[in-house]
Order: C-alpha cells, then sequence, then structure tokens
C-alpha cells in the first residue's frame, strides 16, 4: 500500500516553500521551488505515492489549482482568513508551510471552492465584466463629486452625455479643476466602449450554457444577471441548502450570545434577559450579494408574481428593508430549485412558507 503525503506549500511570486509530511506527521522533506509550472511537477514527480496538497487561497491560486488538480490525489486551496494557527508563533516561509501540511493532515483546512471543468471561460469573462463596470462606476462617481465640490447641482445622467459635456464644463470657473474634469471625461469615453464589448463577450459565452436560459425564466433575472450568476456560482451542487447559498451571498443571519446560564442560590438557571446580538454574515461574496440585491429591488418595483410577493409581505406588516431582504432570500431559492432541478419557473411555488 503506498505511503500517503502531505504537502504544504507557501506560495510568493518568485518562489514556494513546501514542506511534505507523512501520515504520522513525520517532516520528511523540505523544499524552496522557483514558482514556475515545470519545476513544482517535477518536485511533485519526485515523490511516490497518495499526493495530497494544500496552499492558501492568493493571487496565483487559481493558475496553481489547475496546474496541481491532475497530478494530486487531493487538493485543497484554503482560505487563509481562517488559519488561525499560522498567526501564532514564529512565522516565517518554511514554518507556514509545515503549519499548513499538518493542518491539511488534520483535516482542519477550510477550502476556497475553485471551479467546475469548462467554467473556466464564462468565470473570467464575468470577472472582467464587472472589474470594468466598477472602474467605470468609480469615474463616473468622481465627476460628479468633482461638480458638488464646487456646489454645483449635477442629479440625472446628462453631466455624463456628450452632447451637454461643453456646458457642464462651463460651469467650471477654476482652469485647472475644468482641466481635471476633462481627463474624468476622457477615462469616461474610453472606459464605455471597453465595457460595452466585455458584455458582448459575456453574453455571447453565456449563449453556450444551458443553465443561463433556466435563470432567465426568473422575473428580474436578466440576461447579464444569469449569466453572471452562472459565472460567479459556476455549480449549484455547491450548495446542499438553500441556507448554504444564502450564507454565501450575505443573507444569513448571524447570532452572537454570551453568558446564556447563571448560579442562582446554587442551581444552575439559564438566562432569561439574555443580551443576544444578530446580523446579517459579512463572510460572504459581495458581487452575488449585489446580482441578488439588485435582483430584489428590481422585482419590488415592477409589477409581476414577485412584485405580488412583496407586497403579501408589506401587508403582513413587514418592513420594507426586511421584505427586500426576504425577496432576495427567495430569488436566491428559486435560483437554487431551478439550476439544480432543471425546471422551469413557477409563479405559483412563491406563497410556499418561507422556512
Amino acid at each position: 500500500m503506498s505511503q500517503e503525503k502531505y504537502i504544504g506549500m507557501d506560495v510568493h511570486q518568485a518562489t514556494i516553500s513546501a514542506a511534505v509530511t507523512d501520515s504520522r506527521g513525520k517532516l520528511i522533506m523540505e523544499s524552496i521551488l522557483e514558482t514556475k509550472a515545470a519545476t513544482i511537477l517535477e518536485f511533485l514527480q519526485g515523490l511516490h505515492g497518495s499526493l495530497s496538497v494544500t496552499f492558501e487561497e492568493g493571487v496565483s491560486a487559481a493558475w496553481l489549482h489547475d496546474l496541481l488538480k491532475p497530478h494530486v490525489t487531493h487538493l485543497v486551496v484554503c482560505d487563509p482568513r481562517k488559519n488561525a494557527l499560522l498567526k501564532d508563533g514564529s512565522k516565517s516561509d518554511r514554518i507556514d508551510a509545515r503549519k499548513l501540511a499538518e493542518l491539511l493532515r488534520g483535516n482542519q483546512l477550510t477550502s476556497v471552492y475553485h471551479g467546475e471543468h469548462g467554467m473556466r471561460t464564462i468565470k473570467e469573462l464575468g470577472r472582467s465584466y464587472l472589474t470594468i463596470t466598477k472602474d467605470l462606476t468609480r469615474v463616473m462617481n468622481r465627476i460628479k463629486a468633482l461638480y458638488r465640490s464646487w456646489a454645483i447641482p449635477c442629479s440625472g445622467t446628462s453631466v455624463y452625455a456628450p452632447r451637454h459635456r461643453t456646458e457642464w464644463l462651463d460651469k467650471i470657473p477654476e482652469p485647472g479643476v475644468r482641466l481635471r474634469a476633462e481627463r474624468l471625461y476622457q477615462q469616461l469615453d474610453l472606459l464605455q466602449p471597453v465595457r460595452q464589448q466585455a458584455r458582448r463577450d459575456l453574453l455571447t459565452e453565456s449563449r453556450k450554457h444551458h443553465a443561463v436560459k433556466l435563470l432567465r425564466q426568473i422575473p428580474s433575472i436578466g440576461p447579464i444577471r444569469a449569466a453572471l450568476l452562472v459565472a460567479q456560482l459556476q455549480t449549484p451542487h455547491r450548495f446542499r441548502s438553500k441556507r448554504q447559498l444564502w450564507a454565501y451571498s450575505g443573507f444569513a443571519l448571524e447570532t452572537h450570545d454570551s453568558g446564556e446560564y447563571r448560579y442562582v442560590r446554587g442551581k444552575l438557571q439559564r438566562n432569561r434577559e439574555r443580551m443576544t446580538v444578530r446580523g446579517l454574515s459579512n463572510n460572504h461574496n459581495p458581487d452575488v450579494k449585489n446580482l441578488f440585491k439588485g435582483a430584489a429591488i428590481s422585482a419590488s418595483t415592477h409589477p409581476g408574481p414577485l412584485y405580488d410577493f412583496y407586497v403579501a409581505l408589506l401587508e403582513k406588516g413587514m418592513r420594507p428593508t426586511m421584505a427586500r431582504l426576504t425577496l432576495a432570500r427567495k430569488i436566491a431559492s428559486i435560483t437554487l430549485t431551478i439550476w439544480k432541478k432543471g425546471v422551469d419557473f413557477d409563479a405559483t411555488q412563491l406563497h410556499r412558507q418561507e422556512a
């Protein structure tokens, strides 16, 4: 029977510190590798037995994941925010690699999902579209901030339109500020066609995925939101239930409680007045949250089955903010069900009791 080996890698731009332990936790080998594909694969080929490898999520994680996946038995890209052991005691690349190997051997690592086969293209195109959209939004906000800093009201979108640009620039009396505004407009003009091309590329690629067609049936989930959901989530089977998707999307409640019990006259009693703090989880994917949140806001303002569901919540006395949160959860649940089962959207299922 081949011996199992656990390999921890501390990855950096130029080098990788690797530590190899056996099933008993004994350190077998340590090595400093150049961060190149040929060097890394040569190192793995020199090891015999069943290989389990781990490294932390980072800039090179996607590349290293795709490189190592076919060559090892078990691969874990771990969440660095949850590796408390690495922050304890002395710290160096060699020590971190040893600790990662030990945590892998003890199955104490929280993995970061790195996608399904055949989904890399739509994932990268979705990331490109979101990044360019954020850059464009940042420039637009800077333009309005510049006008407002000189007490020039600029509500609406006419401030961005090329045909009104001279009119808006004439409102700025200071030459240096006017020149700064012109530079921002140049950035805006460059980013807008790039964003349109990124949008076309994403939509073209999304037509190859049947899941996009299924998700577009959901009201308020248009072609871009459907494509981005598939790009971000990649597969519904990574979520066992809707509550896991809620947690991933930032819609799950976290409860923090302390001092539940006390002694009264020598007897243990539970406190009746407990100091419990509740709130939405901060550990989530912000892009997925924005997709479901945007869909809920759109659905709450446009007539349709989701709008009727939202209005019914308000009529029950629910606050608008909580109603929109519940609607976002409902859209997430419908997305997961339709995608997992491959069924069509059914408006009659909306009024089932929300768990």
